[in-house]
């Protein structure tokens, strides 16, 4: 049974960092791609990040140069490292594993979800 687990979210003022981490209990993070979305109150899920299984990054463009992907596969965890935070970064962050095709960028695009955990940036 596969089961992600986000964890590390809470409340940073503008500026400051937080970092996310996606433990997978299932190991369907073997061999697969691992990715991040957020979801902020009234819009739809988006795109944050994503990591190949050989360790090759994409970002947004909202995101690039401030935030890192990375996975240590010894330990079947995925991070998301958030510097320089700012308010419209608030949102519920997801990981997400098992990218099946098609647009990286699209939700639909991938099998397994964790539960999210809450980032708030204050300003």
């Amino acid at each position: 049974q596969v089961q992600l687990t986000e964890s590390g979210g809470g409340l940073v003022q503008a500026g400051g960092s937080l970092r996310l981490s996606c433990a997978d209990s299932g190991r369907i993070f073997v061999g697969n791609s691992v990715g991040w979305f957020r979801q902020a109150p009234g819009k739809e899920r988006e795109f944050v990040a994503r990591i190949t299984q050989g360790a090759i990054k994409y970002y947004a463009d909202s995101v690039e140069d401030r935030f890192t992907i990375s996975r240590d596969n010894g330990k079947n965890t995925v991070y998301l490292q958030m510097n320089s935070l700012k308010p419209e970064d608030t949102a519920f962050y997801y990981c997400t594993a098992l990218y099946t095709g098609g647009n990286s960028h699209q939700p639909e695009s991938w099998r397994y979800w964790g539960q999210g955990t809450q980032v708030t940036v204050s300003s």
